[in-house]
């Protein structure tokens, strides 16, 4: 029974696959995991700000703990998914079309998927994005202008594929799961009311446990007026299991939080270890400005993949994404910095604000 808990809850962070088999010379805190397929989301800008566009897969250069990594399917913006193979004796790679996203079904040498395993055909475009809504009592001031930006927003999604929106006070209420219908996603905006104190990372962590069983790319956009008073778990848990599955995090922060020191850090280092950004609105059309600059950012990210080449460390691994050739020193990059591969003891962690709150809504 221990193994098979192991294994679902390994299996919901999706990008992180278990596969590892105990001995008595190792580390009962350890469980050995292959990791199948990782999923980075880039922003590249020039100095001014202003996103670059028309980059190809030969222009980026990755690599994991300095080990070179083949890019397996290349995205940009709301374009359709390419996946490319190494070809030829020159080792050029090779663009094929694909039907679906790269399946985790068997794994080769290294924890990596067998390209035979992936079928051709297109893909859908877009990203699947969570909103998650601060409902607690630091919310009873302004409460329907953070509505009608929220609503705003969700009716200028473009490119992307399916929205849920999420709230939360001390428990999180899965207000709308992830639909195509943008009507529901409203309806559900307007269904909230102002509830109690914030658990902002236990019902973070918990979205970013839904978002990790989604392939492509997939962000969270919270919302929130106020610091967390509530949580059981910090806030590097939440960032550390949103590394390890390529989910984008996306903050705005009222004036209220701003005025916290320590939520303003946390929430800038939580996402920027995600490849998101921050945002702290000192006044409604701020908010408005912000969920702007995200639907801008959602729609210009490349979307790069990778199936790690063999590599012994099961601790964090760092990832070097440079741009080559003549846009080296031109262009600026944003993405995660690496991942760590998950131990026994974290999963355990990622899955306690799960039990504890007992009145979360599906």
């Amino acid at each position: 029974m221990k193994r098979i808990l192991l294994s679902i809850m390994i299996l919901s962070s999706l990008l992180v696959v278990g596969g590892g088999r105990r001995t008595a010379a190792q580390d009962d805190s350890r469980i050995l995991v292959n990791v199948v397929l990782v999923q980075l989301n880039i922003a590249v800008t020039d100095r001014k700000g202003n996103y670059i566009s028309g980059l190809k897969p030969e222009d980026f250069q990755i690599t994991e703990d300095k080990i070179p990594q083949k890019i397996a399917t290349f995205e940009e913006g709301n374009e359709p998914t390419r996946r490319f193979v190494v070809g030829g004796p020159d080792g050029k790679l090779v663009e094929q079309v694909i039907e679906q996203p790269v399946a985790e079904t068997g794994s080769g040498p290294g924890g990596t998927v067998s390209p035979s395993s992936v079928t051709a055909g297109p893909v859908p475009a877009g990203a699947n994005v969570f909103i998650l809504f601060d409902t607690s009592n630091y919310m009873y001031r302004g409460f329907v202008y953070a509505q009608d930006a929220i609503t705003d927003f969700v009716r200028s999604l473009e490119g992307v594929s399916r929205v849920a929106f999420y709230s939360y006070s001390r428990d999180l209420s899965r207000g709308v799961p992830l639909t195509a219908e943008r009507s529901a996603i409203l309806r559900g905006v307007r269904s909230t009311v102002a509830g109690d104190d914030a658990a902002l990372y236990n019902c973070l962590l918990m979205t970013v446990k839904d978002a990790a069983q989604l392939t492509g790319r997939k962000a969270i956009v919270v919302f929130s007026n106020g610091p967390d008073n509530a949580s059981l778990v910090p806030p590097e848990d939440v960032a550390e299991l949103a590394q390890s599955t390529g989910t984008l995090i996306y903050m705005i922060s009222t004036r209220d939080a701003q005025a916290e020191p320590i939520s303003t850090a946390v929430f800038e280092r939580m996402s920027k270890a995600t490849g998101g950004k921050a945002y702290f609105a000192k006044s409604w059309k701020d908010e408005k400005d912000a969920f702007a600059s995200i639907r801008e950012d959602l729609a210009h990210l490349y979307s790069l993949s990778y199936y790690p080449q063999p590599n012994p460390n099961r601790g964090w691994r760092s990832i070097s994404v440079k741009l080559v050739g003549e846009n080296a020193q031109k262009y600026r990059i944003r993405t995660r910095d690496g991942y760590r591969v998950l131990k026994q003891a974290q999963i355990a962690s990622a899955a306690m604000p799960a039990a504890s709150s007992g009145s979360a809504t599906k």
